[in-house]
């Protein structure tokens, strides 16, 4: 797994953007355990993922809505297959509107282009 911790800050809520190798979707759950284990990611407000399968796309949410739809849809076009993207954020306190989109959009293409992925 490799992990992007504190890459965007606004308003009092932090971003960090991981991801890693996956077949299936128990796959996927062992990468979020293995995410949480770390005290500072298992206090995070959300962990919003996508993936696109051999069996199909999977995506959640995690509470921050529409989060899981646009980061797969950033996968796709990248067509990055059998991998996880996960973005976590830590809420600070103060709504970011639409705002909230433009970092979960920053956040993949971070991850894309650190693991030298086609950008989505």
């Amino acid at each position: 797994m490799q992990v992007f911790d504190k890459i965007i800050s606004d308003r009092g809520s932090r971003y960090a953007v991981s991801g890693a190798g996956v077949t299936d979707a128990t796959q996927i759950k062992q990468v979020l355990t293995d995410l949480r284990r770390n005290k500072r990611f298992a206090k995070a407000t959300h962990h919003s993922w996508a993936a696109v399968l051999d069996d199909g796309p999977l995506k959640e949410d995690d509470g921050e809505s529409g989060a899981g739809a646009l980061i797969l849809q950033m996968l796709e076009r990248a067509e990055l297959h059998g991998h996880v993207v996960i973005v976590t954020r830590w809420y600070g306190g103060k709504h970011l509107g639409g705002d909230r989109f433009r970092h979960v959009i920053d956040a993949v293409r971070h991850y894309l282009r650190e693991t030298g992925h086609k950008d989505g």
